[in-house]
Formats: C-alpha cells, sequence, structure tokens
C-alpha cells in the first residue's frame, strides 16, 4: 500500500511562516493498493489539494471518516469531484449512529455554506457500517471505538499483505470511563507495519488539556513500541506547535526502534 499525506494538523487549520514544512491541513491521507483502488482516510482540509488531483479520473471515491469532528470534515464542501457530474462518491461514517451519519453534508447549508449539498452534481452515498469487519475491494477493514469526546472510530486496514492502523484523535488513558483499553489497543495494532496515531500533547500540556481526547507523543511511542509495530507515524499535531518545535520532537526519536516518524504533508510511505 502507498499512504500519502494531505493533512497532518489536529483540531483547526494553521497556515503560516512557521508551519510550512509539517502543514497546517487537518487531516486527510490517501491509501492506495498495488492495483491502484484508492481509500481516502477524513475529509479535513487537506482533501481539498487531493480532490485536484482526483479530477481527472471518474472511477467510484471512498471515503472512510474517523468522526465527525469539523476538523475532519471541513473539507468536504471544497473537495472537487463532489462537484463533478456523475462522479460516484461513497462515505463511510466514523459513528454508527444514524443521526450522525449525515453530518458531513449536513454542514453544507445556508447557516454555514452558500453550496447546499442537494446541488452537487455527484452521486453521494451514504453508508453506515453495521460490522467491525468488512471487505472493500482490495481492502480488508476492521475498526475499534476511540477514547474521545463523541466518539469515532479507529481502523486496521489490510490489502496486499501489508497492515495499517488509523488512530488518530483517541486519548490512550482517559480521565472518565475508558471506551478501549491500552490493552485493546495493543491488540487492535499488533504487529502492524504502519500504525498512524494521535500524538497531539507533550507532558507540558498536561492536566490542562486531560479528557480532550488526544495522547502524549511519548505514550503512543510506546503504544508502538510495546505492540511490535514496525513504523509509527506521529499525527495530529497540535495547532501550536511550530516546525521547529516538531523538528526538535523528531530528534529526540532518532534511531529508535520502531521508527519513529512526524507525519508531513506530501509525505508518501509504502507499507
Amino acid at each position: 500500500m502507498q499512504i500519502k499525506f494531505y493533512g497532518v494538523r489536529g483540531s483547526i487549520p494553521t497556515p503560516g511562516v512557521e508551519t510550512q514544512r509539517y502543514g497546517g491541513n487537518t487531516p486527510c491521507i490517501l491509501v492506495t493498493s498495488q492495483s491502484g483502488q484508492q481509500l481516502i482516510l477524513d475529509a479535513g482540509t487537506g482533501i481539498r489539494s487531493l480532490g485536484e488531483e482526483l479530477l481527472s479520473g471518474t472511477e467510484e471515491l471512498v471515503l472512510l471518516l474517523s468522526h465527525n469532528h469539523w476538523d475532519h470534515i471541513q473539507g468536504f464542501p471544497f473537495f472537487a469531484p463532489a462537484y463533478q457530474a456523475g462522479r460516484l462518491i461513497r462515505i463511510i461514517p466514523g459513528k454508527t449512529q444514524a443521526e450522525d451519519n449525515e453530518a458531513i453534508l449536513k454542514q453544507m447549508s445556508g447557516e454555514f455554506f452558500p453550496v447546499a449539498s442537494q446541488q452537487l452534481a455527484s452521486h453521494i452515498r451514504i453508508t453506515a457500517m453495521a460490522a467491525d469487519q468488512w471487505q472493500l475491494g482490495d481492502f480488508a477493514i476492521r475498526r475499534c471505538r476511540l477514547n474521545h469526546p463523541g466518539s469515532g472510530s479507529a481502523y486496521h486496514i489490510s490489502a496486499d499483505g501489508q497492515t495499517l492502523a488509523y488512530v488518530t484523535d483517541n486519548e490512550l488513558f482517559p480521565p472518565e470511563q475508558t471506551t478501549t483499553s491500552r490493552t485493546q489497543w495493543l491488540e487492535f495494532v499488533a504487529g502492524v507495519d504502519l500504525l498512524i496515531h494521535d500524538g497531539q500533547y507533550l507532558e507540558t500540556d498536561m492536566p490542562y488539556k486531560l479528557g480532550w481526547g488526544h495522547s502524549l507523543i511519548s505514550q503512543a511511542v510506546d503504544l508502538a513500541t510495546d505492540a511490535g509495530v514496525k513504523q509509527l507515524v506521529i499525527f495530529s499535531h497540535d495547532p501550536a506547535r511550530t516546525d521547529q518545535q516538531l523538528d526538535l520532537l523528531a530528534q529526540q526519536f532518532s534511531g529508535h526502534s520502531p521508527e519513529v516518524l512526524l507525519a508531513k504533508e506530501g509525505m508518501e510511505l509504502w507499507c
């Protein structure tokens, strides 16, 4: 599988000179199998540039959402294929509650956006998955509930004999009731070739941000180490974190096993 990052920032877009190298767009990742099938993970502002690249095709697009918080859906109204006549776009929500399934389209209303979702030229189909595992073309997908306010889903994706786990907006040690325990996370990500995990906070952010639904970078690294993950990508960078600060954090894990990378816009990996 090829994995390309189009948005890596958590909470809110952060354009500016201090975030140019790592990027200021909110979450969006494109996963491509060896046969060319594609899977889009989340629809933050990073999906805008991805959409420009996808306009030349006519194949069905599949968008897999982790949850409905704004930074994960706010780019969809600017996703060019949604305005492409006849283009089929399938959206799989991150939550199972029926009242939440169309949140990505409900944001396109007169109160929030000038173009209503009913005006889009594409054919949009929202497919809520009742089961926690399914096959989607080349991709075998399992999901697990996030520890995050409002809930949501993490995904274990297998294709071409390789495995990827996408676990963003997840608090490994929440102060209140735990939806998924660390033991369960160890089982969910055990031995994956690539783990993309939330690492928005540092120890200095606590206890003020305890319960906000994100993990410490050190906690994500410990999880990857204990689970025998082959490569870890720290994702959902804090909006206040500058390029220079992220460079310093990356240096701390130089030579670490497993390999630890900090996500950057435009970064491409194979697993």
